[in-house]
């Protein structure tokens, strides 16, 4: 069997596919974003769009007092699990929805000129109102997660908006951030005052958005601090922020389990119960390769290699290549590294595969089933 070096006791207790969160990780990263708005006397909220787990949501509610949504549906499982209105931004706000969505808000973000002048009148007095800006400009690398590229659809370039904000819009919504540091940040925030000062010192709360990663080992949160003070003060505004990936970074793995291994044309295959297409999209569309617990994570000469695929038939869903200290086997469990943000979130279950059940690790490491699926979970999507 596959050595199991630096893999937890539980990972044979769990079934397989698993998300399972860590308790203990998961406070220790709440410990030091509630230590970052503490300091800098800003507002760190949760963005469901990276983070919906909600068993894990009366933690959550220990140290952040708030969750961003961007649907209905994210703003129902605010109310309900978070126990709290919902800071909403949907790039394009629905007739038939809107009221519900404003009745359960506490803020409420436009994300263009058009949509505030055909829902503002319904919002103003109901909800703290704002409008999402494109500072055009962003460090995001890859085009499908950067906002600010040419012709992007999200918020309003400067010369869209007037030099008074109106009656009712009060806030100021920039996201421009992915997976980013404060140093970056600084930068962003000099193009966002840049192009949209004036504006600035009129509104009320200013919210930053997300990409934010501060709980990545080596981020400067000193300096964070230091920069969202200065922001604050100059403009005296509320300051909000809604990390993604910060709130569940480095809190769990998914585990999974070797269902086949062969050589296919000189290269040692090992096919998964797992998809990386279905149940971890990030890794093929940023993309980036998963670190997986007691294997190398580049090939290593002289051991056991293989290109691990998924169990679906897309002739993509495969990652590669990982060495490792002994050659893999049926049933041999493969644990991949910090998959809790922006995993849960975007599985699928494309060519039927079941989703990967979900589990919790307490504070005293005992591993508890929260969820499995299977047949009911892929016909309730179809009809």
């Amino acid at each position: 069997m596959q050595t199991t070096l630096h893999q937890p006791a539980y990972i044979n207790t769990a079934p397989s596919p698993c998300f399972v969160l860590d308790e203990a990780k998961l406070r220790r990263n709440l410990e030091l974003i509630d230590s970052v708005q503490q300091a800098a006397g800003v507002t760190i909220i949760l963005a469901l769009k990276g983070f919906s787990m909600y068993s894990a949501f009366p933690l959550v509610r220990e140290y952040l007092s708030g969750a961003t949504a961007s649907s209905l549906n994210e703003v129902k499982l605010v109310n309900e699990y978070m126990n709290v209105k919902a800071h909403t931004y949907i790039p394009a706000y629905q007739d038939s929805d809107f009221d519900e969505v404003v009745e359960r808000s506490s803020h409420l973000t436009f994300n263009s000129w058009s949509q505030w002048e055909r829902f503002g009148r319904r919002a103003v007095g109901r909800v703290s109102c704002g409008i999402r800006v494109n500072p055009q400009y962003s460090e995001v690398a890859t085009d499908m997660y950067n906002p600010c590229v040419p012709g992007s659809r999200l918020g309003a370039t400067r010369d869209q908006l007037p030099d008074q904000l109106p009656e009712g819009l009060e806030g100021i919504h920039s996201h421009t951030l992915c997976e980013n540091d404060s140093y970056t940040l600084e930068r962003t925030l000099d193009a966002l005052e840049s192009r949209f000062g004036s504006l600035l010192h009129q509104a009320r709360w200013v919210n930053l958005g997300g990409g934010h990663l501060m709980t990545r080992e080596g981020y400067d949160t000193d300096h964070l601090v230091r920069i969202l003070r200065a922001f604050r003060q100059k403009y005296n505004v509320d300051v909000i922020l809604e990390p993604g990936s910060a709130i569940a970074w480095q809190t769990g793995v998914l585990v999974s389990t070797v269902l086949d291994v062969f050589n296919s044309q000189g290269i040692d295959v090992a096919v998964l119960d797992t998809s990386f297409a279905a149940h971890m999209p990030d890794t093929l569309e940023m993309p980036y390769k998963p670190r997986i617990l007691g294997a190398y994570h580049e090939p290593v000469a002289g051991k056991p290699t293989y290109r691990l695929g998924g169990m679906t038939c897309l002739a993509g869903d495969f990652m590669g290549d990982y060495s490792f200290d002994e050659p893999l086997a049926v049933g041999d469990r493969i644990v991949f590294d910090d998959m809790i943000h922006y995993t849960m979130v975007k599985t699928t279950t494309f060519n039927g595969v079941n989703l990967p059940s979900i589990g919790i690790v307490n504070e005293d490491q005992h591993f508890r089933l929260v969820r499995s699926y299977g047949y009911d979970s892929f016909k309730d999507r179809l009809s």
